[in-house]
């Protein structure tokens, strides 16, 4: 079974940066999309930033010239440097990717458990 594992989370005061790791386990699989997400309490799940197998992204507009998302389509990972952060960014982040299996012509949307990103003075 395919599993996403997030790291990196934690404690950062105003101003400061952090950078999230997110890893893709298993066999026989191909990720195509892969995006953070993160939920704040009483707000809904929002897409933070999203990339391709080609490396193309989008960012959501709170996050847009701060935040940055890359891959490494070799060992399946993805990750999120997060700069300038301020105590709006605090929420739970999520790593979701786009899997197909090799016996499989659909692909599916496997997400990670949430690390915890907490901006605070």
């Amino acid at each position: 079974q395919v599993q996403l594992v997030e790291s990196g989370g934690g404690l950062v005061q105003p101003g400061g940066s952090l950078r999230l790791s997110c890893a893709a386990s298993g066999s026989s699989f191909i990720v195509y999309n892969m995006g953070w997400y993160r939920q704040a309490p009483g707000k809904q799940r929002e897409l933070v930033a999203v990339i391709t197998r080609a490396g193309s992204t989008d960012y959501a507009d709170s996050v847009k010239g701060r935040f940055t998302i890359s891959r490494d389509n070799a060992k399946n990972m993805v990750y999120l440097q997060m700069n300038s952060l301020n105590p709006e960014d605090t929420a739970v982040y999520y790593c979701k990717s786009v899997v197909r299996r090799s016996y499989s012509f659909e692909a599916d949307d496997y997400w990670g458990q949430g690390t915890q990103v907490t901006v605070s003075s």
